[in-house]
C-alpha cells in the first residue's frame, strides 16, 4: 500500500484518465467515486434546469448516494479528484468526504476544467469542512508531470 490515495470522480471519463496517470506514473493507491446510479449525457446538460446534475448542484445540501466508499485509515494523504460543476466541486465530493474519516489527513484536490481553476473548489470544500487540511489544488488538463511534487 502506497502512503498516498487517489480518489477521483469522473463523470465523462476526463477526470478518471487525469487520476489513473498520477496514480500509475507515482505508485499510488486509487479508488473510484462511483454513484449508485450512473450520470448519463442528459443527467450532465448544464444547459437543462431539469437535469440531474442541474438539480443536485442548486442544493448544496444534496448527497448523491456513492456505490462503495473505502478505507482510508492507512494513508496520510487522501488526493481527490474531480471535474468542476458550477465553478465548485461536484456535490458527490461531499458524499465521499462524509462517508470516511479524513481527520489529520493532508487533503488535496485537483480538478479537470476547460477555463475554472481549483481555488475556489478548494475554498469551498474548506468552508464545508474547516475541521479537514486542503492544500493548495491543482488543476490538470492531461499533462500529469507536476503532480508527484505536488502531491508531495
Amino acid at each position: 500500500m502506497s502512503n498516498v490515495l487517489v480518489a477521483y470522480f469522473s463523470a465523462s471519463g476526463v477526470t478518471k484518465n487525469v487520476a489513473e496517470k498520477i496514480a500509475n506514473e507515482n505508485g499510488y493507491d486509487l479508488f473510484e467515486i462511483k454513484p449508485v446510479e450512473p450520470y448519463t449525457a442528459a443527467d450532465l446538460d448544464y444547459m437543462d434546469k431539469q437535469s440531474r446534475s442541474t438539480i443536485e448542484m442548486n442544493d448544496k445540501s444534496f448527497r448523491p448516494p456513492i456505490a462503495e466508499t473505502c478505507d482510508v485509515s492507512g494513508y496520510d494523504t487522501v488526493v481527490i479528484g474531480f471535474p468542476v460543476w458550477w465553478y465548485t466541486a461536484p456535490t458527490i465530493i461531499n458524499t465521499f468526504i462524509e462517508s470516511v474519516d479524513l481527520t489529520g489527513k493532508t487533503i488535496k484536490a485537483f480538478c479537470t476544467s476547460g477555463g475554472t481553476g481549483i481555488d475556489g473548489c478548494v475554498s469551498d470544500l474548506q468552508d464545508s469542512y474547516p475541521e479537514l487540511n486542503f492544500s493548495k489544488g491543482m488543476r490538470f488538463m492531461g499533462n500529469v508531470s507536476g503532480a508527484k511534487d505536488w502531491i508531495e
